[in-house]
């Protein structure tokens, strides 16, 4: 599938900004299964000086630096992507999961794929008792690896209310489990928590997600949004499969990644500081088309 992405997004400041800076990770993923054709970064106003360089995770990231003072600021990605992950077909399986843990453990890489990156708690996602358990529940002795990650997901979908009041970027996952009430970011922090509680490697991905308008009404441009999953190490043979918590799927063409990290702060898509008083107000307004 081939996807046409459109990404603005717009501050605008009560009083002047005199600097600011962004590392900006709006360019999408670059994999096998993921081939960028196009990418395109416009800032007005146009930055003093653009940097580009691949994050630690294998991300890619431009800094930019705005030295113009201005009012209002607008960043643009566009981009073309032919994403080609294929849904799973059949029954769930992998391996054992407790065979993957060992695995992880025992992995000697520091390749930015190693699941040894991904095994640690972070600010966001520390290790939470309850939580642990609440994933374990899923995770019987002996049972596949994938099959069981997939059932947590589902049991997410299905035991938590979406509810886009209820947290802000800094909640961490132990509030959001406690409240049962959440948005992607919170129900993905949840599923990494627990499966790294139990010695499983998971990553934090945002990215997009197409998205399908009602029977019979037009598609309305820049209602879609930013998303956010797990990728979960499932040994050598599997590597890594995600799983969306928010809608209970397994990723493949209808998931689009921007970037992997740990948690949410390795990968937001805008992040910085600027200098100037006064209030802001920030409106986003993504398109994601699918153009064949």
């Amino acid at each position: 599938m081939i996807y046409q992405v459109r990404h603005l997004t717009t501050y605008l400041y009560e009083k002047p900004v005199t600097f600011a800076r962004c590392a900006l990770r709006l360019a999408p993923w670059r994999s096998a299964d993921q081939v960028v054709t196009e990418s395109h970064l416009t800032i007005t106003p146009r930055p003093t000086r653009l940097d580009e360089h691949v994050g630690q995770f294998g991300e890619q990231v431009a800094t930019a630096t705005i030295e113009t003072p201005h009012r209002s600021l607008k960043i643009l990605a566009r981009s073309q992507v032919e994403v080609t992950r294929p849904r799973p077909v059949g029954a769930l399986g992998g391996a054992p999961w407790e065979t993957v843990r060992e695995a992880a453990f025992a992995s000697k890489s520091l390749d930015v794929a190693s699941p040894v990156h991904f095994l640690y708690p972070t600010a966001m996602t520390s290790l939470q008792l309850a939580i642990t358990a609440y994933v374990a529940e899923s995770f019987t002795p002996g049972r596949p690896v994938v099959e069981a990650a997939f059932e947590v997901a589902c049991r997410i979908k299905s035991q938590f209310t979406y509810d886009p009041q209820s947290t802000e970027v800094s909640t961490p996952a132990i509030e959001a489990f406690t409240a049962r009430h959440g948005v992607c970011q919170d129900f993905a922090h949840i599923m990494i928590t627990g499966l790294r509680g139990l010695g499983l490697p998971a990553a934090y991905v945002s990215g997009y997600l197409r998205t399908y308008p009602a029977p019979g009404k037009p598609r309305l441009e820049g209602s879609d949004a930013t998303h956010a999953w797990v990728a979960l190490w499932c040994g050598e043979t599997a590597g890594w499969v995600g799983f969306d918590p928010t809608n209970a799927l397994v990723v493949a063409e209808d998931h689009i990644v921007l970037a992997k990290g740990r948690d949410y702060a390795d990968v937001a898509p805008i992040g910085g500081v600027v200098l100037g008083p006064g209030a802001q107000v920030i409106t986003v307004a993504v398109d994601v088309i699918p153009a064949s």
